[in-house]
C-alpha cells in the first residue's frame, strides 16, 4: 500500500512539474507581449497606439472574467487541434497558458509602471529608440518586481494545474479527486495537498530571493 501511493504520488509530481513548467514559459512569452504593449501603447507612451491598447486592454479583460475551469473546457478543441487531444498534460498546457496569459499579462503591466517617468523622459531626449528604452530602462528598472509578479502568476499556474486535473490533465490534481475523494483514500490527498504546498513553498522562497539579489546588487551599484 505504501509503495503504491509513493508511486502515484511521485507520477502526479513530475506530471504537475511539467505542465507548471511549460506552462510558465508560454505563458510568460504572451503575458510579456501583452503587458509590454499595453504599457508603451498607453497615451504618453513610448509608441502610443491608444486604440491598440483599448483593444488589448477589453480582450485580456474578457478572458481574465471567464471562470478558469469553464475556460479550459472551451479551450479543449483548440488543444485537441494543436496537440491532437484535449486529456492528459501536453493538452492541459494549451489551456493553461492561455489562460494565464492575461493574469501575467496585467501583473508585467503593473510592475512596468512602477518605474520612474524621469527616467523614460530622460531617454526619451537623448534621442535614445523606443525599443531601445524598453529593452534598456522599462524592464531592467522594473526587473525586481517583475520577479515577484512572475512567482506570483506561476504560483497561479501551480493552482490551476489542480483545477485542470477535473478535467483530466492528470497531475496531483487528479490524482486527489479520482484518489483520494473518489477512493476514500486520505492519504494519497493528504500527500498530494502537502506536495502543491512544498511547490508553493519553494517557488515563493526563489522568486522572492531572485528579486532580492537584484535589489541588494541594484543598492550596491548606487
Amino acid at each position: 500500500m505504501k509503495e503504491d501511493m509513493v508511486e502515484l504520488l511521485w507520477g502526479g509530481l513530475k506530471q504537475t512539474l511539467y505542465m507548471v513548467a511549460w506552462s510558465s514559459v508560454f505563458a510568460l512569452i504572451l503575458g510579456a507581449l501583452l503587458g509590454v504593449t499595453l504599457v508603451v501603447t498607453e497615451r504618453g507612451g513610448v509608441l502610443p497606439a491608444p486604440r491598440v491598447n483599448r483593444l488589448i486592454s477589453t480582450a485580456i479583460n474578457g478572458v481574465r472574467s471567464i471562470p478558469f475551469i469553464i475556460l479550459i473546457v472551451l479551450l479543449l478543441p483548440l488543444a485537441r487541434l494543436i496537440v491532437g487531444t484535449s486529456l492528459g498534460p501536453t493538452a492541459a498546457i494549451v489551456s493553461l497558458s492561455i489562460g494565464a496569459a492575461p493574469f501575467l499579462g496585467r501583473i508585467i503591466e503593473s510592475s512596468l509602471r512602477e518605474v520612474e517617468p524621469g527616467k523614460i523622459e530622460a531617454a526619451k531626449s537623448v534621442g535614445a529608440h523606443p525599443l531601445t528604452i524598453i529593452a534598456q530602462v522599462i524592464i531592467p528598472e522594473a526587473l525586481p518586481a517583475l520577479v515577484r509578479g512572475v512567482t506570483i502568476a506561476v504560483i497561479s499556474i501551480t493552482e490551476f494545474t489542480a483545477v485542470a486535473g477535473a478535467i483530466g490533465a492528470g497531475g496531483l490534481g487528479s490524482l486527489a479527486i479520482r484518489f483520494g475523494y473518489q477512493r476514500f483514500r486520505t492519504d494519497i490527498l493528504l500527500g498530494t495537498v502537502l506536495l502543491i504546498i512544498l511547490i508553493v513553498q519553494i517557488l515563493q522562497w526563489s522568486g522572492d530571493y531572485i528579486a532580492g539579489s537584484i535589489d541588494r546588487k541594484r543598492f550596491k551599484s548606487e
